[in-house]
């Protein structure tokens, strides 16, 4: 099987399809994607629906710690908590865990213990295979119709990209099905045997899925009861929620909402619509155009004002021994794109002026 074939057929294709007769891009209307999503989550219509619906089921779940976080342990104090943990903590946690080691295998950890104690370092979200297989899709088919958040699509295409277009399909041969089973088996996640994922439609077993967010949760919620009683521990849950909630709006924003966003001197990679924007750079070591551009580095901030929390945590472990291999592309990038002027032929911005301030700099630091 060609790997473009494999990347192809990798993904459950929605009812309405990933393009026309044309190969143009299908856009839903929006109601046809939340119809869509409500037949994806439905466990009545087939057990292959599990993994949404579980994902689904972890959403409405925390409704409950919102409610009594707003209504009986509001504080002012406890807001600038839950903004922290959910646009710092859970941001950083994400591009670590699910974006830099579940998806490109950025980094390797010397002990499984370190890679356990880094999946459930904050409340458990997002299913692994959930968003991995998709990120290897969208990777190979960026703001092309196939991409499964692809944001020409529009806002609600990419906020409900989870239940309608991430999910593995069902019938995958077992020689696709195995090669799938590559994008996972570094993670400890549980995965099904081919009999089993012919039952269950998924790379993970529901068992394991279940049970890790139990425990995740019941560990979470006693810890921070007894640090700071049911308000802390609502407000951390409300945080969860809502970066759980929201965070799929990067998948729109963080391609420019579908159009042509770059900027001249910031985004290097022209063959997507990706971007680097501030708040998820420095936020979360999100710098997304750098990402694109090299994709299997354990750091995306290359230029001296792009913060890396994520890199600043993956470097510090491998300080510490836990981490005991990267791979960190800031060398080559600062080789290829500034150093050797091939910025100042790309774009007008990276020139004099850029390399006057920076140059000195960036030869001088050793690259860590």
């Amino acid at each position: 099987m060609s790997k473009n074939r494999f990347i192809d057929d990798l993904l459950f294709t929605p009812s309405y399809g990933w393009k026309d007769q044309n190969g143009a891009l299908v856009i839903p209307s929006r109601n046809r994607l939340w119809s869509e999503a409500c037949s994806r989550i439905n466990i009545f219509r087939t057990k292959k629906n599990w993994i949404s619906f579980v994902s689904w089921l972890m959403l409405i779940s925390m409704l409950p710690f919102f409610y009594l976080f707003i209504f009986k342990y509001f504080s002012w104090y406890l807001v600038i908590t839950v903004v922290v943990y959910a646009m710092m903590v859970m941001g950083v946690h994400g591009t670590i865990w699910l974006h830099r080691y579940c998806t490109h295998k950025s980094f390797t950890f010397s002990h499984p213990l370190w890679r356990v104690i880094t999946q459930n370092l904050v409340i458990k979200t997002v299913p692994e295979e959930i968003y991995v297989v998709s990120h290897h899709v969208h990777h190979s088919k960026s703001d092309e119709p196939g991409d499964p958040y692809n944001p020409q699509g529009g806002f609600w295409y990419c906020m409900l990209a989870e239940y309608n277009h991430q999910r593995i399909s069902p019938d995958l041969s077992e020689e696709a099905y195995e090669k799938a089973k590559h994008f996972m088996k570094h993670t400890g996640v549980k995965l099904n045997s081919y009999a089993e994922y012919k039952k269950w439609g998924s790379l993970a077993s529901p068992t394991y899925t279940i049970n890790a967010w139990i425990i995740n949760w019941t560990f979470w919620y006693v810890l921070l009861f007894l640090i700071g009683g049911h308000g802390l521990a609502c407000a951390i849950f409300t945080a969860a929620f809502l970066w759980f909630a929201l965070i799929r709006a990067f998948n729109y924003t963080g391609h420019g909402g579908g159009k042509v966003k770059h900027r001249d001197g910031i985004d290097y990679d022209r063959s997507n619509l990706s971007i680097n924007q501030m708040r998820p750079g420095l936020l979360a070591g999100e710098w997304h155009n750098n990402h694109h551009l090299y994709p299997g580095s354990a750091r995306a901030g290359f230029l001296p004002q792009q913060l890396d929390l994520a890199w600043v945590y993956i470097y510090s472990l491998f300080k510490l021994k836990m981490v005991s291999s990267y791979r960190d592309s800031k060398k080559e990038f600062l080789k290829k794109y500034i150093l050797k002027g091939h910025a100042r032929d790309m774009v007008p911005l990276a020139g004099d002026a850029y390399k006057a301030s920076h140059l000195d700099e960036i030869t001088a630091k050793k690259d860590n």
